[in-house]
């Protein structure tokens, strides 16, 4: 599987990460899956409901917010295909954590924010047996005016 991402969406997806520092922030993908591809259409960014003392390292999004997230996806014709969430100080790879909290048929798109600043983002999936997170390809997409 390849997620597919508008430069214009991962621009929100790492400004909402640099708003958040140093805690985490996180949103939901809303997009299209056809046949082994993802194609993230927009996002909706949430705010962080994690114990304050751990927003840090963790991140949780209030299940009212998930349900607004499939209400939005349904009005607009798209599924959730995915969350992203922000590594503030560390690599955007998955910790045991996120594998634990993980669905497998969502992508999770993981930016590392170092000293307030995105540096990168990368699309995990985990695996059926749930056993581990598998780095998926991560496509930015250059943005069509039409």
């Amino acid at each position: 599987m390849t997620l597919y991402v508008p430069g214009r969406l991962l621009e929100q997806i790492w400004a909402h990460a640099e708003a958040s520092y140093p805690e985490e922030g996180a949103g939901v993908l809303l997009g299209s899956v056809e046949g082994e591809e993802r194609w993230a259409k927009q996002l909706l960014p949430f705010a962080n409901h994690f114990a304050p003392e751990s927003r840090h390292n963790r991140y949780l999004i209030d299940p009212r917010d998930m349900l607004r997230a499939e209400e939005e996806a349904e009005r607009l014709g798209l599924d959730v295909i995915g969350v992203f969430h922000s590594h503030p100080g560390h690599p955007a790879r998955p910790s045991e954590f996120d594998r634990e909290w993980a669905l497998p048929w969502y992508s999770y798109v993981i930016t590392s924010v170092q000293g307030g600043k995105a540096v990168e983002s990368r699309s995990w999936r985990l695996t059926a047996d749930r056993q581990q997170m598998q780095e998926e390809p991560l496509q930015v997409q250059q943005d069509q005016l039409t």
